[in-house]
């Protein structure tokens, strides 16, 4: 697995964080400060990056988290059938495929030859954008 470890204090939107095992990008967070006889709690709203469900969890501010690596790669389109696209990492040249994504303006500019430029993190990749054109 592809993650490393952080302070929940230290989330900021725009950040990454894994929540109910799923890698998410934190839209929102809120800090409360300390009571009498506790500790500051902070309350983290997130998207998750492959799924797009919306979590929410509540932590105290010094609980160690999960954050995971998420890595942008760029990769060439070789061919594109039915829901699939096969593509081709540039760097590595490894040969994959992918289902298309559920945005149909992105869809509609996937096909042979075109570059894009797809996101992976904990095993999953999902193409986010299309490069150059």
């Amino acid at each position: 697995m592809s993650l490393t470890r952080g302070s929940a204090g230290d989330l900021r939107k725009g950040s990454y964080v894994i929540l109910d095992d799923e890698p998410c990008e934190v839209l929102d967070v809120s800090k409360s400060k300390p009571g009498k006889h506790g500790s500051a709690k902070v309350r983290v709203e997130a998207r998750g990056i492959f799924d797009g469900t919306r979590r929410s969890k509540i932590f105290p501010a010094d609980a160690i988290v999960e954050i995971p690596i998420v890595d942008k790669k760029t990769a060439q389109v070789i061919n594109v059938y039915g829901n699939t696209v096969q593509l081709m990492d540039l760097e590595t040249y490894e040969t994959f495929e992918l289902s298309i994504p559920d945005d149909p303006e992105l869809a509609s500019r996937l096909r042979s030859g075109v570059e894009v430029e797809y996101w992976e993190s904990m095993g999953k990749r999902k193409i986010v954008r299309t490069r150059g054109s």
